[in-house]
């Protein structure tokens, strides 16, 4: 469904954007026609160039043009708010699903959360994990504690 709002859309946009374009040429021809009236200079040349111009183009071209393109802008602007809800919907239950795991190691541990441990149970990458983890740390002012190989763990009071 979405990928046909967007064809939709897409098709919209184009059609407007083309209807609106030739009446604007539409316009610009008939100023152009009327700079280039000739007058006969010989008084046996009876040829003067057509001067009659129909406004039909410029105004179908916004009939069709400004309905086409209004409606082809309404539904872009829709999709676009609606994937941006998708993505913020996307992003709070990844961070709920992260606390909620976050919260729950704290109880099992007693506290205690080592970057690794976090990273297994999360599945998220070591970089990721440790982020999150200093993120939480400054939030609730945890201590850190470093072992002799080097690996910080993180101690909460709970």
């Amino acid at each position: 469904m979405k990928t046909a709002e967007k064809l939709a859309a897409g098709w919209l946009l184009t059609l407007g954007f083309m209807f609106v374009t030739l009446s604007v040429t539409a316009v610009f021809e008939k100023c152009a026609t009327r700079k280039a009236i000739i007058i006969p200079t010989d008084e046996y040349d009876f040829t003067a160039p057509s001067t009659t111009y129909k406004d039909d183009n410029a105004v179908g071209g916004l009939i069709f043009g400004v309905p086409t393109l209004t409606l082809g802008t309404w539904l872009a602007l829709g999709l676009y708010r609606q994937s941006r809800q998708e993505k913020k919907a996307l992003n709070q239950q990844v961070s709920d699903r992260l606390q909620s795991i976050f919260y729950e190691m704290l109880q099992k541990n007693h506290g205690r959360v080592t970057v690794l441990g976090f990273a297994m149970q999360s599945q998220l990458s070591a970089a990721d994990a440790r982020q999150y983890l200093d993120e939480k740390a400054k939030d609730f002012n945890a201590n850190f504690k470093v072992n002799e190989e080097g690996a910080v763990s993180y101690h909460f009071d709970v």
